[in-house]
């Protein structure tokens, strides 16, 4: 049987090798996080597209390569965007780029936020600090398709006010039908309104109802852990709760063992897991 061309360029691609992307645009969210929006790339032909949840490796030219979410609308696959917290070397070089300039991407890697399976349910999101970014095409899909689910419930918590991401979308999705969006800080200032607190005491503000419910969960490992034991005491199975979890990946495929956690591969099998299949994992230290 004759081959078609992107079946013979999928045969010799190689996940391992960036392909180029250059830079559109740059937002400072915040003093010490950014988002690069970036043309989207061909990727064996086609045009990129990714599931809400999934992570790009991306490389910067004389540094290496991280690890970084896509935080970008799936339905609009012409522009990536990657929000990203200036930590490390990588994401230091990343954070001095400007328009026009190159950067390397290898993905999309990995599994998603289940948006099908949620379809006729409620939706409980909860997330916690840059936790959010790889929330935020979830919830883009869950707005766009609004009317295939039951209540959008979205528990945000950061730092401060000053550490609050999207605060635009944030208020647009609040006035969205049947959408309720719940924020607080840890710390306030004079110019804040809003709760304080840490995100979990949010569940006082809102019903939630375990019953035909998927919670999408992503943040800090303790206040992941927190959430689901609060979610647990409300009535949620661990087969209703789903997390997104974050370990060193270095190679994106299941190869290099630096994502390892237990059986599963954070990035292959990953890096959104239903709890039912992590939580004896999570439950033994240092793993």
């Amino acid at each position: 049987m004759t081959e078609t061309l992107i079946e013979a360029e999928e045969k010799v691609a190689d996940p391992l090798l960036p392909t180029f992307a250059f830079i559109k645009r740059v937002i400072w969210e915040t003093d010490d996080t950014f988002t690069l929006f970036v043309d989207s790339p061909a990727i064996n032909g086609r045009l990129f597209s990714f599931r809400p949840g999934q992570f790009n490796m991306v490389y910067a030219f004389g540094s290496g390569e991280s690890a970084i979410s896509i935080s970008s609308d799936p339905s609009r696959p012409s522009v990536i965007a990657h929000t990203i917290h200036k930590v490390g070397t990588v994401t230091t070089s990343l954070s001095s780029l400007r328009r026009g300039d190159m950067i390397g991407i290898r993905g999309p890697f990995g599994a998603g936020w289940p948006i099908d399976r949620a379809v006729g349910k409620d939706v409980c999101i909860v997330t916690g600090g840059i936790g959010i970014a790889p929330l935020r095409p979830a919830i883009y899909s869950l707005i766009k398709r609004r009317a295939e689910f039951g209540r959008i419930i979205i528990l945000y918590g950061a730092r401060s006010p000053l550490d609050l991401l999207y605060r635009v979308e944030l208020e647009a999705w609040s006035k969205v039908p049947n959408v309720e969006v719940i924020v607080t800080v840890d710390r306030g200032d004079s110019s804040w309104k809003g709760h304080i607190g840490v995100v979990t005491n949010l569940f006082s503000y809102v019903k939630v109802e375990s019953q035909d419910t998927i919670a999408m969960v992503c943040g800090p490992e303790i206040m992941m852990k927190f959430t689901v034991e609060e979610l647990q005491r409300r009535g949620f199975e661990n087969d209703q709760i789903f997390l997104s979890l974050e370990r060193n990946m270095k190679c994106g495929i299941g190869l290099c063992g630096h994502c390892q956690l237990g059986p599963k591969f954070i990035c292959k099998d990953g890096p959104v897991f239903q709890l039912s299949d992590v939580s004896h994992l999570l439950e033994k230290k240092e793993v």
